[in-house]
C-alpha cells in the first residue's frame, strides 16, 4: 500500500526537487494507481481513514500571541521606559498633572504599536477564508456534496464554472476549463487547463492538468482527482512562508532605540554626577537625589513620542491624498530610504487592459495606436511613409473575424468603455472600435448562427454567421500554428513567413492570435468540426499586449533620478516580461532577464548576485519572491515589494515595505502589508516615496529642533549646582535654581511639541527626488545634528543664565528674594522659549536660508508661534497659571530683552549653515547626488 506523502510545506524549492510527486506530470491513470483511486471514487471508509491520517482539508492557523504579550512588548521598549521613568519623577516631585501627560503620551504610543501588530496578524486567517464551504464529489459511484474541510487525497471531484476549486486536483477530464489563477501565478488572463500531462520541471503558471486550491473557474467544467489538501497544497504552502516571513525593523524604529538608549545612558551619567557634585557643594542627600531627578526632567524630551507620531500621521493623511493608504505608521518614513522597488507587472506597471498594438495581414503590417479601453486610436501602416489610414479592406477583414468569433462585450455608456469576458476576446473588441468598425452594428449585421467554442485542447474557436446574401460563412481564431494548419495554401506568403512574423510579435512580448475565415454552401444552421478543418483563408495576425502605464513609465524615470532601482517581478512569461522591461526602462534594449527556474539552481551566493544585477524576472513562484527580497535584504537593500494575490503574501511580509493593490489585491495581501494602494498604479509608489523622504527630511527637522532644547536645559541645571551661588532658607542649602521643575515640564511638552508640530507641515524640498536613498546604516543622531545641537544648547543655556542673573539682581532690592526668584525664572523660561521661536524658523530648511523654502510657504508656523506666545501671556499673567509654574508677570522691557537675546541664534545658525555649506555642499551630510546608473546594473551601495 503507497500513500503519497502530503507535500511537506515551507520548503522554498519546487516540487520536483522536494520530493513531492509532480502529478502534473503523470497520466490521469497513473495518478489514480499512485493514490489508489479509480473514477468512481473513494468509497466511504477510505475517506474516513484518509481523514484522520492526513486531517481536515483546512489551513493550520498559527496561534497568535494573546493581548497581554503584545501590549508588553509595546511597553518593552528604552524609550518608553524612559519617558515612564520620567512620568514616575514627575509625579514623586509632587507634579501629579505633568506626570499625568507624560505617562498620556505612553499610553498613545503603546496603543498606536498594539493595534497595528494586531491587526497584522490576521493575513494567515484571510488565507483561510480562501477555502471554499462545499465541494461536489463522487464517492462509491455516487455525487454528493461534501464540506470542503473532509475532502482527502484519492477524491474524485467535479467543479464547474463559478466554483472555488477545494483542494490541488489533477484533472482527469476536462471542456472548456479556464482557471483564474492571478493569486497565486500574477497572470491576468485566465489559464486554459486540459487534463494532458506536462513537464515535469514545468512551472506552477505552466502545469495546464492542475487546478490550484482556492482558485476561481470562470468557464467549463471538468472532474478531477485531490492530490493535496490543507498545508500539502500551494496555498497551505505560502501559508507556512507567510508564518516563516519576519516583520523586520524599520529604519526610524531602530533609530528611535538607539536614541532612547543614548538618552538614558546619558541621563544616567550625567544624573550621578550631578548628584556627586551636589554632594560635593555641601548638599544634603535627598537635595542632590531632588537635582539629579529635576536634571532628569528636564534632559528628557518627552513631547518627542508625540510629535513624531503625530508627523507620520500627517504623511499619512498626504499619502492617502496621494493613493497610498498606510496601515503601519513606520511604513511613512521608511519609504524614503528605500533603494529597491520590486514590482509586480500586471495592473501596477501596466494597465491590466489587453490592447492590440500590432496586426499583420498577407498585404502589410500595421500599427495600432491608442492604449487600453480607451476610444482614442489610430491605424498606420508600417514602412517607409508609415501613413495613417482610415481602414483598408484586408483589415477590415481581419479585424471583422475577430469581432463575430467572439463572445466579449464592450459597454460605452458615460464616455468610458468597460469590457466584459475574457480580455484577450475584449482587447479585439476594442481594437475594431478603435478604428470606427462598429461592434454590434458588425454582429447584427452578420447574425451568429453557430459557434463551436473555445476548448484549450484544440486551441481555437469557430463561429458560423449569415454573410447577409443568403450564404454562411465560417471565422476561426486561435493559436497561430493550429490556424495555419487549417488554412489553404496563399500564394502571397507561406508558412514560414507567417510563423516569422508571429516569433517576430512575441519576441516583442505580444500574445498572437491568428483569424481565418471560407464560405459555406448554402444556409444550414449548425456547424460542424470537420468545416474547419482545412480550406479556410488566413486574414492575419492580431499582436496584443497589456500595454505600461504611461505614469509607470514617469515614475519610474523618476526613481532612477533618486537613486532607486526598480525590478518587475512577475509570473508572466519571459518575452512578455523583457519587452514590458524595456518599454518601462527598466533595462537597455537585448537585456536578458531571468525565469524562475534558472533561480531555483542557485545558491544564496549566485542568487545575491542575480538579484543585484537583473531588473526582470520572469514565471516567478512565491518561494522565488520571497528568497528574492531576502537576497536583495542580505545586500543591505532596503526593499519595497509590491503584489496583489496570495502568492505575494510572503514576500510582502518579509520585505522592508509591503505594498499591495487595493483594487485587485486579495485579503491576505492587503493583511501582509505595510501600504495599500488605492488605485493599483506605480506611480502611487513614487509619490509615496517622495512623501516618505519629505516626512524624514521634516523628522530631521523636528529632531534637530528639539534636541538643544533638551541640552540646553540640562546645561542650566549642571551650571546652577556646579557654580550658582547657595541660599539657605532654613531646610538646607540649595542653589539658585534658573528654573523649576514645573516650568522645564512646560517648556518641554507645551512650547516644544507646540513649535516641533509646524515643522511636520513643511513642504518637500525641491531636491527631495534628485538624492539617492540614504543608507539604512545612518544614524539619525548624525554629525551634524550633534553639532548643531551643542552650538544651539551653549547659546540658548547661557542666553537664559544671564538674563536670570540680570533679572535677579535688578529686581531684589525692590522686591525682595521670593519675588525677584519669580520674576527671574520667568525671565529665564521667556528667553529659552524665544531661543526656540528663532531656531524652529531657522529649522524649515537645514541645507541653506529661507528663501530656498518661502518664509510664508507654511502657514502653520505662524499658527504655530501665535497660539505658543498666547499659552506663555497666559503662563506669566493668569493667577491659577502663576500658582502653578511659579511664574511672575514681567514688564515689556524685559519681555522685549529676552526676545532680542533670543533672536542672537539666527545669525549664530546662519553663519553656521554657510560655513558648512562651503566646506561639503549641504548641511546635512547629504551624499552627493550620484550619477542615476543604467538599467540593469547595480547601483553603488552607500558605505556603513
Amino acid at each position: 500500500m503507497h500513500e503519497p506523502p502530503p507535500a511537506a510545506p515551507g520548503k522554498d524549492a519546487p516540487a520536483s526537487s522536494r520530493g513531492v510527486v509532480p502529478w502534473h506530470a503523470l497520466p490521469p491513470e497513473r495518478v489514480f494507481e499512485q493514490l489508489e483511486s479509480e473514477a468512481g471514487g473513494l468509497t466511504d471508509e477510505q475517506a474516513r481513514e484518509r481523514l484522520s491520517r492526513h486531517g481536515p482539508n483546512v489551513l493550520q492557523r498559527q496561534k497568535g500571541e494573546g493581548p497581554l504579550k503584545l501590549l508588553w512588548r509595546q511597553v518593552n521598549s528604552p524609550f518608553i521606559w524612559v519617558l515612564i521613568v520620567s512620568a514616575v519623577l514627575a509625579v514623586a516631585l509632587g507634579k501629579v498633572t505633568d506626570g499625568l501627560v507624560v505617562a498620556a503620551v505612553v499610553v498613545l504610543n503603546t496603543l498606536i504599536g498594539f493595534v497595528q501588530e494586531f491587526r497584522a496578524g490576521r493575513a494567515i486567517e484571510a488565507l483561510s477564508r480562501m477555502v471554499p464551504e462545499n465541494a461536489t464529489v463522487v464517492r462509491g459511484g455516487s455525487k454528493r456534496a461534501v464540506p470542503a474541510a473532509e475532502l482527502v487525497p484519492g477524491d474524485v471531484v467535479e467543479v464547474a464554472s463559478g466554483d472555488k476549486v477545494p483542494a490541488d486536483m489533477r484533472l482527469v477530464t476536462s471542456r472548456n476549463l479556464q482557471v483564474e489563477e492571478a493569486a497565486l501565478t500574477g497572470e491576468s488572463v485566465p489559464a486554459a487547463k486540459q487534463p494532458a500531462a506536462v513537464e515535469a520541471d514545468a512551472e506552477l503558471g505552466d502545469r495546464r492538468s492542475v487546478v490550484f486550491g482556492g482558485t476561481l473557474v470562470t468557464s467549463g467544467m471538468a472532474t478531477a482527482v485531490v492530490v493535496a489538501t490543507g498545508g500539502a497544497t500551494e496555498l497551505g504552502r505560502i501559508s507556512e512562508m507567510l508564518r516563516q516571513a519576519t516583520d523586520l525593523e524599520t529604519p526610524l524604529t531602530k533609530a528611535l532605540a538607539t536614541i532612547a538608549k543614548v538618552i538614558t545612558g546619558a541621563i544616567l551619567v550625567v544624573s550621578v554626577l550631578l548628584l556627586g557634585v551636589g554632594m560635593a557643594r555641601g548638599y544634603d542627600l535627598s537635595e542632590a537625589v531632588v537635582l539629579a531627578i529635576t536634571l532628569a526632567v528636564a534632559a528628557i524630551p518627552e513631547g518627542l513620542p508625540a510629535i513624531v507620531t503625530i508627523a507620520l500621521a500627517i504623511g499619512v493623511q498626504r499619502m492617502a491624498a496621494r493613493r497610498a493608504v498606510i496601515r503601519k505608521l513606520p511604513a511613512v518614513e521608511t519609504l524614503g530610504s528605500t533603494t529597491v522597488i520590486c514590482s509586480d507587472k500586471t495592473g501596477t506597471l501596466t494597465r491590466n487592459e489587453m490592447t492590440v498594438q500590432a496586426l499583420w495581414t498577407p498585404v502589410g503590417r500595421y500599427t495600432m495606436t491608442g492604449v487600453g479601453y480607451s476610444p482614442r486610436g489610430e491605424l498606420r501602416r508600417e514602412g517607409p511613409s508609415r501613413s495613417e489610414l482610415l481602414m483598408p479592406d484586408d483589415v477590415r477583414d481581419l479585424l471583422l473575424g475577430g469581432v463575430l468569433c467572439n463572445d466579449a462585450a464592450l459597454d460605452g455608456r458615460d464616455g468610458e468603455w468597460r469590457m466584459t469576458g475574457d480580455p484577450t476576446e475584449g482587447a479585439l473588441v476594442v481594437a475594431a472600435e478603435k478604428v470606427g468598425l462598429g461592434v454590434e452594428e458588425s454582429r447584427a449585421r452578420f447574425r451568429r448562427v453557430d459557434a463551436i467554442p473555445f476548448e484549450s485542447e484544440h486551441q481555437f474557436m469557430a463561429t458560423l454567421h449569415d454573410d447577409g446574401r443568403g450564404g454562411r460563412r465560417v471565422f476561426l481564431k486561435g493559436a497561430p500554428e493550429v490556424v495555419l494548419k487549417r488554412c489553404h495554401r496563399n500564394g502571397r506568403v507561406t508558412e514560414a513567413q507567417v510563423l516569422e512574423e508571429v516569433e517576430r510579435l512575441a519576441r516583442r512580448g505580444m500574445r498572437v492570435l491568428a483569424v481565418a475565415s471560407r464560405e459555406l454552401p448554402g444556409a444550414r444552421g449548425s456547424l460542424r468540426p470537420e468545416d474547419v478543418e482545412a480550406g479556410l483563408e488566413l486574414l492575419g495576425l492580431e499582436g496584443m499586449m497589456d500595454p505600461p502605464r504611461e505614469e509607470a513609465i514617469e515614475a519610474v524615470k523618476a526613481c532612477h533620478q533618486a537613486g532607486i532601482v526598480v525590478k518587475m517581478i512577475t509570473g508572466d512569461h519571459l518575452a512578455t516580461a523583457e519587452a514590458i522591461g524595456t518599454r518601462l526602462g527598466l533595462q537597455e534594449p537585448g537585456t536578458p532577464g531571468v525565469v524562475g527556474a534558472k533561480l531555483e539552481a542557485l545558491s544564496d551566493a549566485e542568487l545575491e548576485e542575480v538579484a543585484e544585477r537583473t531588473n526582470v524576472f520572469a514565471r516567478v513562484a512565491p518561494e522565488h519572491k520571497l528568497r528574492l527580497v531576502r537576497a536583495l535584504q542580505s545586500r543591505r537593500h532596503v526593499v519595497a515589494m509590491t503584489g496583489d494575490g496570495v502568492n505575494d503574501a510572503p514576500a510582502l511580509k518579509q520585505a522592508n515595505i509591503g505594498v499591495a493593490m487595493g483594487i485587485t489585491g486579495t485579503a491576505v495581501s492587503k493583511e501582509a502589508a505595510d501600504i495599500v494602494l488605492t488605485d493599483d498604479n506605480f506611480a502611487s509608489i513614487a509619490a509615496a516615496v517622495e512623501e516618505g523622504r519629505r516626512v524624514y527630511d521634516n523628522l530631521i527637522k523636528s529632531l534637530a529642533f528639539v534636541l538643544p532644547t533638551n541640552l540646553g536645559l540640562a546645561l542650566i541645571l549642571l551650571c546652577a549646582v556646579a557654580f550658582f551661588p547657595i541660599q539657605d532658607f532654613g531646610g538646607g542649602p540649595v542653589p539658585l535654581m534658573a528654573m523649576r521643575p514645573t516650568q522645564l515640564l512646560w517648556i518641554n511638552l507645551v512650547a516644544t511639541v507646540t513649535l516641533a508640530l509646524p515643522l511636520a507641515f513643511e513642504a518637500r524640498e525641491s531636491d527631495v527626488m534628485r538624492r539617492r536613498p540614504r543608507s539604512p546604516d545612518a544614524p539619525v543622531l548624525s554629525r551634524f545634528v550633534v553639532m548643531r545641537t551643542g552650538l544651539v544648547a551653549v547659546l540658548m543655556a547661557a542666553g537664559a543664565m544671564g538674563l536670570f542673573f540680570w533679572e535677579y539682581h535688578y529686581e531684589v532690592p525692590h522686591v525682595g528674594h521670593a519675588r525677584a526668584l519669580a520674576e527671574a525664572q520667568t525671565m529665564a523660561v521667556n528667553t529659552v522659549i524665544s531661543f526656540q521661536i528663532f531656531y524652529m524658523v531657522m529649522c524649515r530648511t537645514l541645507t541653506g536660508s529661507l528663501r530656498k523654502v518661502g518664509l510664508f510657504s507654511n502657514p502653520s508656523v505662524f499658527m504655530g508661534i501665535g497660539a505658543l506666545v498666547l499659552l506663555q501671556l497666559a503662563f506669566m499673567y493668569v493667577p491659577f497659571m502663576r500658582d502653578i509654574f511659579g511664574t511672575a508677570p514681567l514688564s515689556l522691557a524685559s519681555i522685549g530683552l529676552s526676545v532680542l537675546v533670543g533672536a542672537v541664534v539666527v545669525p549664530a545658525v546662519g553663519f553656521e549653515k554657510w560655513l558648512r555649506g562651503r566646506k561639503d555642499g549641504g548641511p546635512v551630510e547629504r551624499p552627493r547626488e550620484e550619477r542615476t546608473p543604467p538599467p540593469g546594473r547595480p547601483r553603488e551601495r552607500l558605505p556603513a
